[in-house]
This record gives structure tokens, sequence and C-alpha cells, in this order.
């Protein structure tokens, strides 16, 4: 049977419960429009992978205690604090399929409330009293602000080739979900090989969700992936599928997509979509994600079996199996 987000999420459904009884607390805010916001974008969709992570990492590893709660939910704020600064930094209108809360609220409310949702999960962090696991993320913090800045200066860049590519969705994307693994593991006090492996688990599977994200950009459609197709080509990022395209196209296709990556915009969308697909730049893009997820595959050979093993494994093949 094909893994889904339902089954993927059942070994560790009593823990996503208790996570999401956590979410709601720790959303008390004495200022309304703090908490009007919080739970506008927590409750709006989305798989809750980051906090996944962290449940089947460290029960894999026979962790019984009860900050694996704690720890997931602060992941979940950090991710969904990075979601409302990007939104304003990228100035959308519509992600999961509904109004973004800089649309619905302005972009000053989000940037706070992103701000406040940081904060929170800081404070969480005290409360699972590791100072691994605070190194840890407070890393991860640093990195992934990098990675955003990374992929701003690259708008409208034509010149990124694939290892500054990769070297930024590293850090936007797939620290995250390492600092997730990581920290779950150094919980569950692994072995220094276990803890190894789960962190690069967790990078190789965040390297492949965004790869197929990248793909779908321009392979997806607006009703199943929540945003419009082309989003990436309006805003001019050099993502890989058009990097390829350029690589492999003529001399008139990968000039094309150079002055579209500068210009950004959606004029010539229908040009830059029959280029990558007839260069077979998306063909090259999923096999790259198929690579990354093979390659997180590979790293839970250090983990006794279990459902959570299992589920992981299936966590690696779903992340190169979808369309939203």
């Amino acid at each position: 049977m094909q893994p889904n987000a339902a089954s993927i999420h059942a070994p560790v459904a009593e823990d996503f419960a208790a996570v999401d009884r956590t979410i709601l607390d720790q959303l008390g805010s004495r200022v309304p429009l703090v908490e009007s916001i919080g739970h506008y974008i927590i409750e709006s969709g989305g798989k809750r992978l980051r906090p996944l992570l962290v449940l089947l990492a460290a029960r894999a590893l026979g962790y019984a205690g009860k900050h694996h709660i704690t720890l997931a939910t602060l992941i979940e704020f950090m991710h969904t604090s990075t979601l409302l600064h990007d939104d304003v930094v990228d100035e959308s209108s519509m992600r999961r399929g509904k109004q973004t809360a800089n649309d619905h609220w302005g972009n000053a409310p989000s940037v706070l409330v992103g701000d406040f949702l940081y904060s929170r999960s800081f404070q969480m962090m005290v409360e699972v009293g590791s100072m691994r696991v605070m190194e840890i993320l407070s890393a991860a913090t640093c990195t992934i602000a990098e990675g955003e800045v990374l992929q701003l200066t690259n708008i409208g860049n034509p010149n990124v080739d694939e290892a500054a590519y990769f070297e930024t969705i590293q850090g936007k994307t797939a620290m995250l979900f390492e600092a997730a693994s990581h920290s779950g593991a150094v919980l569950a006090d692994a072995s220094p090989e276990q803890e190894e492996a789960l962190k690069l688990y967790g990078r190789y599977l965040g390297l492949a969700f965004q790869l197929i994200d990248d793909l779908l950009d321009y392979q997806g459609d607006a009703d199943t992936m929540g945003k419009n197709v082309g989003d990436d080509l309006a805003e001019g990022k050099p993502t890989l599928p058009l990097i390829e395209a350029m690589n492999r196209g003529t001399d008139e296709q990968a000039q094309l997509i150079r002055k579209t990556i500068r210009k950004g915009g959606l004029d010539r969308l229908d040009d830059v979509l029959a280029i990558v697909s007839d260069t077979g730049a998306l063909d090259y893009t999923r096999r790259r994600a198929e690579e990354m997820a093979d390659k997180a595959l590979a790293q839970l050979n250090v983990l006794p079996e279990s459902r959570y093993r299992d589920t992981m494994a299936d966590l690696a093949r779903l992340a190169v199996n979808r369309r939203a």
C-alpha cells in the first residue's frame, strides 16, 4: 500500500494529539491579535512533517519520556514563524489554498506574530532542558535565516548554478528537517552513530521535499498544491528546473529563461513550461530528489526494527511520490 499522510501519522497518533493540545496551550497571549493570527496559520493545514520527525526519531530509539511533545511543538512554531516571514518577503497572497496572514492582516502584524512564535519556541527549549538540543536548534535558526537571505540575494540572478541552489535549499528548508530528526535522536540518548544517521536522514529528506516542491511549481496545479503554478518563476527564483533547462537547452531557450528570471513575472510562463519539459529538466530534478530520498533511506539501517523506523522509510518514499 502506498504511504499517505494518514498512514505516516498513525504510529504516533497519540503523541500528535498531545502536540496539538500543546500548540493550543502555547498560543495563549494577552494580545488577541497574536492568538488570532497564530491560530489561523497553525490551523491552515500542512503535513506537520517537522514535528512528525521529532516524534518518530525519539520513538524509534525507545524514548519513553514527555519532552518529545514539547520539542515537536516548538519545532512546529519555528516552522510556522518562518512561513509568516516568508510570505511577507515573497509578497504571497495564497498558501495551502488559503489567503495568507499578511494578505489578510497586513505585513507588520504577520512579521511580529512570527517573532512571537520564534520567541515562544525558545521558551519551550528551556523547558526541554537539554543543552545539546538548544545548541542544535539555535544553530539551525541561524542557518535557516542565512538560507533565506541567500535565496533573496539570488532572486533575479540567472547565473546561480546547481551547487549554489543546493546551498540555498539546505539552509532554508533541509536545515529544519535535519534539526528535527537530530534533536529527537539527542533527546532519546542516541549513540553517536545513530545521532549522525538521523541528522543526515533529516537533511536528505528535506532536500528531497524541496526538490519536489520546486518541480511541482512547473508541473502541478493550483487546486492540488494550494499555490499557483509558476509562483517561483513570477518571483524570479532560479530553482533547479530552470538551472538544468538552461544547461540542456539551446542558446535561444537559455536566453529566454535568463531574461525571464531577471524580469520575473509570468509573461512567458507557457514558453518556460515547454522548455523545462522538453529539455528533460523536470525528469532530472525528480531523479535528484530520488537520490536524496535513497540517501535518507540508507541512514535508517542503524535503527532497530520498529513501526517507527518503517514509517520513516515510508516518509522518504512519500517525499518523491506526491503531488502537493
